[in-house]
């Protein structure tokens, strides 16, 4: 662990249960001036003094990581460079440096988190500004001529609130995981073939009957009617995906209280981003129901972290595979901290998970560069790629596409790229690290969070200059512009 100074992280913990410094240090059986250093930042919180934090007050370390300063730091560089020209500073010299970010990271990580939650609501207000407008000028509402008012503004974007709120807490749902493992034991539930004990759970603890639909309304796999006591799958679900689809209707079923309770005290501003948690939640039980914590992890570890041979194991596809080993974070049994991501072939970002420090930009889309792209053109292939950021941190990446049919001729499929990274520092611990050379920084592949955010001027790739920088136009060259810029000049006399 490197020199880590958590001294107002520190005092704000003491503050938040009302206790004096001498109580603290009472408690944490340090000295009073040993602790008043570490509070002043005079020397580093060490790896003992977390460990006593941890057993006396319950906290989890991770609030006095280096990695979610990390996040902190990648969002604050996101906000300032998504400013209007002139807010961070006229000048070089008046603009916000990087050692002046990561002071407020490291030092008031509670007022760099509220200014990324403003920035977050201010872009969402543009963002249904900039819709509103487009159906007003589409419908003709809102002109003098129309006589009709325009349409009235909607709440913050739900899936992003969501999003969010799965990322405070590290993409790992305690209260869930641990109601999970004990269902999958008391149920009898056996890997591989949870689906019979789970249709046997609805028809015995509730009264719903499992039945096959060839074809439910608008492509769904689960469509539950409560009055009938009928669960409906969509037919010709493997196995693995019959369970979860049952897994997650036991959720509503038997933790429904649960799901509401996390919800609601997630903060979140409306109804429907309070539903969409639900269901959210509802799937992460799943999840942990059909591949238990303890048996999954200890399987992840003996494969090192095939996602193959875990997917032959359990009887789940790789997407569902990659998305539970993004969540293995319980405390006391800490799997890899793993980033998942499901991207499709525009670069639309449909899911994203994240159990430890990397930020998946919000200002634009991401790197071309990024092997979760190339995944598409190698369908069936895992693609591995070690990817460094512009801050010199390096990533075990890897992806592979995976598409789902759409039932029938002529009926339009799903495709997607799912992609499962980790930090360099883990990558030894996963099968696709074999020969790789992880040691040597030219073998990585450069890559950034997005055109719009990321500093690499000289990449073959870039497709626009970072927001807030001006083009550098040479003659009738732009280093950002895909094609020649027109400039204009007087003419000369003949």
């Amino acid at each position: 662990m490197k020199k880590t100074f958590m001294g107002v992280r520190l005092r704000r913990l003491r503050e938040e249960r009302g206790m004096t410094q001498i109580a603290l240090a009472r408690a944490l059986d340090l000295s009073a001036s040993y602790l008043n250093q570490l509070e002043q930042n005079q020397r580093p919180l060490t790896v003992p003094v977390l460990l006593k934090i941890n057993a006396v007050f319950g906290v989890d370390v991770q609030r006095f990581s280096d990695d979610d300063e990390a996040r902190l730091i990648t969002g604050l560089r996101e906000v300032l460079a998504d400013l209007p020209a002139g807010l961070a500073g006229d000048g070089a010299g008046d603009a916000v440096s990087l050692a002046e970010i990561r002071e407020l990271a490291a030092g008031m990580p509670a007022v760099a988190r509220t200014l990324l939650a403003l920035h977050q609501r201010h872009r969402q207000a543009l963002e249904r500004l900039e819709a509103l407008g487009s159906l007003n000028k589409q419908w003709g509402l809102g002109d003098d001529r129309s006589g009709v008012a325009p349409l009235p503004s909607h709440p913050p974007m739900a899936y992003e609130e969501v999003r969010d709120f799965f990322f405070a807490r590290q993409n790992h749902i305690a209260e869930l995981d641990d109601a999970a493992e004990r269902c999958a034991a008391e149920w009898g539930l056996l890997l591989g073939r949870a689906d019979e004990a789970l249709a046997q759970r609805l028809l015995v603890a509730h009264g719903v009957r499992v039945v096959d639909v060839a074809d439910l309304p608008g492509q769904a796999q689960r469509v539950f009617q409560a009055e009938a006591g009928l669960l409906q799958l969509a037919a010709g679900l493997e196995r693995g995906q019959r369970a979860f689809q049952m897994a997650t209707q036991l959720a509503f079923l038997e933790q429904g209280a649960e799901l509401q309770r996390l919800a609601d005290s997630a903060g979140l501003s409306s109804d429907q981003a309070r539903a969409l948690a639900r269901i959210g939640l509802a799937n992460y039980f799943a999840g942990a129901l059909v591949l238990p914590y303890t048996a999954f992890l200890r399987a992840a570890e003996a494969a090192h972290y095939d996602i193959d041979r875990l997917g032959h194991q359990f009887g789940v596809g790789f997407e569902t595979v990659c998305h539970r080993l993004s969540t293995l974070q319980r405390p006391s049994a800490r799997g890899v901290p793993f980033f998942f991501i499901r991207v499709d072939r525009a670069g639309n970002i449909s899911k994203r998970q994240s159990a430890t420090h990397f930020h998946f930009s919000k200002i634009g889309g991401t790197c071309p560069l990024w092997n979760v792209y190339e995944a598409f053109a190698q369908p069936g292939r895992t693609v591995p790629q070690v990817a460094r950021m512009p801050d010199g941190r390096a990533y075990l990446w890897v992806a592979r596409a995976v598409s789902r049919s759409g039932g029938g001729w002529g009926v339009p499929g799903k495709e997607f790229s799912v992609a499962l990274g980790c930090d360099i520092r883990h990558a030894p611990q996963l099968v696709y690290s074999r020969g790789l050379d992880l040691a040597n920084p030219e073998a990585a592949v450069p890559i950034g969070m997005g055109c719009k955010v990321c500093e690499r001027d000289a990449c073959p790739q870039r497709a626009f200059p970072p927001i807030g920088r001006a083009l550098d136009v040479n003659e009738n060259r732009s280093r950002f512009a895909p094609y020649p810029v027109a400039v204009s000049h007087a003419p000369r006399p003949s």
